[in-house]
């Protein structure tokens, strides 16, 4: 039969005729036969399996076969035994020998006819070892898949104990060495799909034996960071990552980045290649591994090869932004090279010329890969410019090719910088070598405690979160003949751009220093702010204009330019304006005196003097401050702060004293005041968060900040030694004093006169009485007449009350932790308080602010302990002293909210800050930022290299692809200073920015 068989095979019939004689052998091989014609067709149908030079011979080979392993299992068995399938792995078969191609195809045929004989294990055991040796010898791509095939179709075959840990690093170097022979379409995509099954084929050995993971890993770096490779290792490799389980990368990583005997031109030669993994369409996960490992290598400060390879592999990953099936991938590894790349604009600037054809591109594609590319592409783009700003020239195409995009606002931008710097990557040795720092996850920057500088640092800090105030000093142009301001802008500058978790204020200190202060000595935060303001207000007034910044950009009119351009910047961000009034009761003679002032210093009121007034909503009464006694003639003074009502006494408890309202919280069951028209309070009995506000208030018969500024601007009766001299009657009398607010300032500082001096010890003592401060504050400040209706109209007045209601948002909070001036300790809580604008706004019209919900709770609240800072909230801001009695707050920023008709200025400054966004710095400042940017990476890679010297005299760990379930991360983080310490020394970090 064989015979009959391989003669009609070989024939020249036509197939269709050859089909029916072969059908009928077949049929015929059903019945019963002896064992040396079995071996006779099965012989047959091997050769033409094995050798048949057309695939129609090979089919029927394959027919003839199966047909032999149903109805003869027998002879089939003996046939297919392990000698002879030895020689055919070991040999090949017939005239091609070793290079037959179907020898795995045959024998994966062959074994579902033998899984239950006797001779199955024998057949197994010999697979095992001969699938090792066949995939040591390196075969191809398509040899390799059939090998997966097969022991994926009989993972009985599959190598065990430490041969399959040898046979998974054999199959890695093996897809170490693939290549792509064709550019054609048909041909890449068998080639993907013959990778697939064998890094499909290592994931299900993985799923079934872990302990195989961490050796094959091992095998893999080895791989891509060898060096005396001539060919770089094939970009299949990515296949295999895909596969490693997401909860192994943190300890992979740290072992790995921590690993002294890998050199430096290793890693950087791993890292690259890596990144070429993008390219590689069929990967998941690959860039968490890429970025994972760029995080690792920045959090041990190795900055050197960061830079190297961001700068060497940058446009390359951009270039794959054009292929949609590897875009996303591309896109987050370009992400975080860019956002971590920021001690420098070169790596932004190597893409710009890219960027305009590549946006062209995605718009021209229309899809949704293509959109969302798109915007978040425009993200990046707006966090660079914002980042490295000052080079108009080349930002203009690009700004041109994005304009049509959304642009996020100014805290985004900032979070995603400060999310992503190196210096932000967290470094699990820092409690071995604790000059590794790293910078706050919060983005920001602490300030060196130079011995009791902490006075200083919290002042800076918090006028460095007065946005409008920063943004002027930062628009700063060269030239300026201000030497102190221009330390502060260079301060200002280093404080938004530096890299380091904390720079020094030395030179600034230097600069600003009082002449009284004693070097060493702890001082009084508020005396030295008044100094410092007092400092750049002369310095301006002798100095260049630096406010013809607002003149050029036309944001202001000639009228509003002309009664503003003789301020200081000083004046126009802190100064305000009060009348004081002295009237004598014998003559009822008013004499009055207008002055300027940047603080109110707010005393506390004696213990038998209650001032109503707590942290609820209070109504709007009577907004100016009252006179004890009324006018004799009651109709002259209508409008005026003295109100028809009986004369109390002089710190008569029933004196009505609520000129100040604060907002945001509502005692319960106390009804919010109708006339209040933009009180926060008005919804607040709905509002969840008033819960939080019952907690901020203070008990009954505490202080507030309210209370404390009512009592500020009451009156104040002069008699006996303190009796006022009258021209008009040319004698002393008694007489009355009352102070009123005619010009609320863009910034309110408020500070609470904590320190008094006793007598009795000749010291300073500390009034440790707890305030409770409002997020929301309402100030009464008068207004002409020709005001008073309108702003009646807008509900923000008492008809006839001569004073109208300005609304200040709380900034920030200056504590003191001690109980006296000369020792202690400040800190200081911070929020930006900006001008939020609705989407689509017109921007002709007066800026209309987010609710107060949001402009109360939802701005993100910061903590400046020196060079520590972290993450806070108002909640903390309002409980410190209820936690901590000694920690009070002291010195309090408000921001003015826009609307006042008659402080255009303000909202000029908003419309600025608006328009422009963050200054751009002039070309020397961002160099220097730039060169010590640079300078501390070298000086952290120096430092991480030194930690190398010190860690190797520590007991030595296992190799890290070994026991790796032992090996537990460390969560401890780098110290800083504490509340009532004061903060690091100068010693805490290198090569200090000044």
């Amino acid at each position: 039969m064989d015979k009959i068989l391989e003669a009609v095979v070989m024939s020249s019939y036509p197939n269709n005729v050859k089909q029916g004689l072969v059908r009928r052998v077949i049929e015929a091989a059903k019945q019963p036969m002896d064992s040396e014609q079995c071996w006779s067709m099965l012989e047959l149908s091997t050769k033409l399996y094995l050798t048949g030079d057309t695939k129609y011979k090979r089919e029927i080979g394959k027919e003839v076969l199966e047909v032999y392993g149903h109805y003869h299992p027998e002879e089939f068995e003996e046939f297919f035994n392990v000698r002879f399938l030895l020689s055919l792995l070991q040999e090949g078969y017939g005239p091609l020998g070793k290079r037959s191609h179907y020898v795995l195809d045959y024998i994966q045929l062959g074994l579902q006819f033998v899984l239950e004989s006797p001779s199955a294990n024998s057949i197994f055991s010999l697979l095992r070892i001969e699938v090792l040796r066949k995939v040591c010898e390196r075969p191809s791509p398509k040899q390799c898949a059939k090998i997966s095939k097969l022991l994926t179709q009989h993972p009985q075959c599959i190598p065990t104990g430490k041969h399959q840990v040898l046979f998974c690093q054999q199959l890695i170097r093996c897809i170490g060495q693939f290549q792509c022979v064709s550019e054609g379409e048909e041909d890449i995509m068998e080639f993907l799909e013959q990778v697939n099954k064998v890094s499909g084929l290592l994931q299900r050995i993985w799923r079934t034996q872990t302990s195989a993971i961490l050796p094959s890993l091992k095998e893999l770096f080895t791989i891509i960071s060898s060096t005396e490779e001539q060919e770089a290792p094939s970009n299949a490799l990515a296949s295999v990552v895909q596969f490693v389980p997401l909860e192994l990368m943190d300890g992979v990583i740290r072992n790995l980045t921590n690993d002294d005997s890998i050199t430096d031109v290793q890693m950087m030669t791993a890292i690259s290649r890596m990144i070429d993994w993008v390219s590689w369409p069929l990967g998941k996960n690959i860039d968490k591994w890429i970025i994972a490992l760029l995080k690792g290598l920045a959090a041990v400060k190795k900055f050197s090869i960061l830079i190297e390879v961001t700068l060497s592999k940058i446009e390359k990953v951009f270039s794959k932004l054009l292929y949609p099936i590897v875009r996303e991938g591309a896109l987050s590894v370009l992400q975080y090279m860019l956002l971590s790349f920021q001690h420098s604009h070169e790596a932004f600037h190597l893409l710009l010329p890219h960027i305009p054809r590549l946006v062209a591109s995605l718009k021209k594609e229309d899809s949704n890969s293509a959109t969302s590319s798109l915007e978040q592409l425009a993200e990046l783009i707006h966090c660079m410019f914002f980042r490295f700003s000052g080079f108009p020239d080349l930002y203009e195409p690009v700004l041109e090719a994005v304009k049509a995009l959304p642009i996020p606002n100014e805290d985004r931008i900032k979070h995603l910088l400060g999310q992503n710097a190196w210096t932000s990557q967290k470094n699990e040795l820092a409690c071995f070598y604790p000059r590794l720092a790293s910078k706050s996850e919060t983005g920001k920057i602490g300030l060196i405690n130079l011995g009791n500088t902490c006075y200083m640092n919290s002042i800076i800090q918090s006028l460095f979160m007065a946005s409008d105030f920063r943004h002027s000093v930062l628009n700063l142009t060269e030239g300026n003949s201000q030497p102190l301001m221009t330390k502060l802008q260079w301060l200002f500058a280093f404080l938004e751009h530096s890299q380091r978790p904390a720079i020094s204020p030395e030179s600034f200190l230097s600069a600003s220093w009082p002449p009284w202060f004693t070097p060493g000595a702890q001082q009084d935060c508020s005396e030295y702010l008044k100094y410092l303001l007092d400092r750049l207000h002369e310095e301006e007034k002798t100095g260049k204009r630096i406010y013809q910044k607002l003149k050029e950009s036309s944001l202001l009119s000639e009228a509003v330019e002309h009664h503003y351009l003789n301020k200081t910047l000083i004046e126009k961000m802190f100064g305000g304006k009060m009348m004081t009034k002295i009237r004598c009761l014998k003559c009822l003679n008013v004499s009055s005196r207008e002055e300027a002032f940047t603080d109110l210093s707010l005393a506390f009121p004696p213990p038998d003097r209650h001032v109503r007034g707590n942290t609820s909503v209070l109504p709007v009464e009577e907004i100016g401050p009252q006179f004890i006694e009324p006018p004799e003639n009651p109709s002259q003074l209508t409008g005026s702060p003295w109100i028809q009502r009986k004369a109390p006494m002089a710190r008569d408890p029933e004196a009505p004293l609520m000129p100040v309202e604060t907002l945001g919280f509502q005692e319960p069951g106390e009804a919010a005041n109708p006339l209040s028209g933009d009180a926060v309070g008005a919804d607040a009995a709905k509002d969840p968060l008033s819960s939080f506000g019952e907690q901020a208030c203070s008990p009954k018969d505490s202080r507030s900040v309210p209370d404390l500024i009512n009592y500020f601007l009451s009156p104040e009766r002069l008699t006996a030694e303190n009796k006022y001299h009258c021209e008009k009657c040319a004698s002393l009398q008694d007489a009355e004093k009352v102070a009123e607010l005619t010009e609320g300032p863009h910034y309110l500082i408020l500070t609470l006169l904590r320190f008094s001096f006793d007598p009795r010890t000749m010291k300073r003592k500390k009034i440790l009485d707890n305030v409770s401060i409002p997020v929301v504050l309402k100030l009464p400040v008068l207004v002409t007449p020709e005001e008073t209706e309108e702003v009646y109209q807008r509900g923000k007045a008492a008809p006839g009350s001569g004073f109208m209601s300005v609304v200040y948002d709380l900034c920030s909070v200056v504590v003191h932790s001690g109980i006296s001036s000369e020792s202690g300790h400040y800190y200081c809580y911070s929020r930006e308080c900006t001008d939020a604008i609705p989407h689509g706004q017109p921007r002709d019209r007066a800026p209309k602010p987010a609710s107060d919900k949001q402009l109360d709770f939802e701005i993100q609240w910061y903590l400046f302990n020196d060079t520590r800072v972290s993450f806070s909230s108002f909640e903390s801001v309002s409980n410190v002293t209820s936690f901590f009695p000694k920690d009070t707050a002291y010195v309090l920023f408000y921001r003015q909210r826009p609307g006042r008709q008659s402080c255009p200025l303000h909202e000029a400054l908003a419309e600025a800050g608006r328009l422009h966004g963050e200054p751009s710095l002039h070309k020397d400042l961002m160099e220097a930022i730039s060169k010590d940017n640079i300078l501390y990476l070298q000086e952290q890679e120096k430092e991480a290299r030194n930690r190398a010297a010190y860690i190797s005299n520590l007991p030595k760990s296992p190799l890290w692809w070994r026991d790796f379930d032992r090996d537990k991360d460390d969560d401890s983080s780098s110290g800083g200073c504490s509340p009532a310490a004061g903060g690091g020394g100068s010693g805490s970090f290198h090569g200090l920015v000044f």
